[in-house]
């Protein structure tokens, strides 16, 4: 997820500031935390940010986008930091510096954050909606591995690891969703080291988020 950050331009004078993606988002997070989701129609936020519907969509194709924000965008500078902050990591701990980082948000997001995720690992329209992110997501990963280990167009281990780190994070998020208490980062860290080494961690750390309903 992208971060979110208020960015509203000051304009001219008597003139309305500028609209953003986020600040679209964030009108659009809000109503489907005090309604739910499938109560919510794209007229709503339209009106509840100030613009008309034909704006809304020229910033988001449908409803079910509005509640990935940026994510597209937050790929690419992603995929740059990976590239400038990894390359003197081994395999593991890059991999996991990259999704530590993907996931790294400041302090005054997480509420709206926990909102967004819960809403795509919950409802069924937006699961199958995040096929398609996560098949870029995982592009991002697969190409730092194929990379790093020089592999052939046909070598399959770029997109197995994919697939397990994106499993991992999915994961991880189940957990941090479960405990209002926990720190998603050390959740995510902990994730990763039991795809290090599954005998390595305890039992009981392995399982403390979980019981927690």
């Amino acid at each position: 997820m992208p971060h979110l950050t208020a960015q509203a331009a000051a304009g001219r004078p008597g003139r309305r500031p500028a609209t953003s993606h986020e600040q679209i988002a964030q009108v659009g997070i809000r109503l489907f935390a005090e309604r739910g989701f499938d109560a919510v129609s794209v007229d709503d936020i339209a009106a509840a940010a100030g613009v008309g519907r034909r704006t809304l969509f020229r910033y988001y194709p449908s409803k079910n986008d509005i509640v990935w924000g940026t994510f597209d965008e937050h790929l690419a500078s992603w995929e740059r930091w990976i590239a400038a902050n990894t390359r003197d990591l081994d395999l593991l701990p890059a991999i996991r510096a990259a999704v530590v980082h993907f996931n790294d948000f400041d302090e005054q997001v997480m509420p709206e954050h926990r909102v967004r995720m819960a809403l795509i690992l919950s409802n069924p329209a937006l699961q199958a909606h995040a096929t398609l992110r996560y098949e870029r997501w995982r592009a991002v990963i697969a190409r730092m591995i194929a990379a790093r280990l020089k592999c052939p167009a046909d070598d399959p281990r770029p997109t197995v690891l994919a697939h397990l780190t994106l499993g991992a994070a999915i994961s991880t998020y189940e957990q941090w969703l479960r405990d209002s208490r926990a720190d998603l980062i050390d959740l995510m860290h902990r994730s990763f080291e039991i795809l290090a080494d599954p005998a390595s961690v305890a039992p009981s750390a392995a399982i403390e988020s979980d019981d927690v309903r």
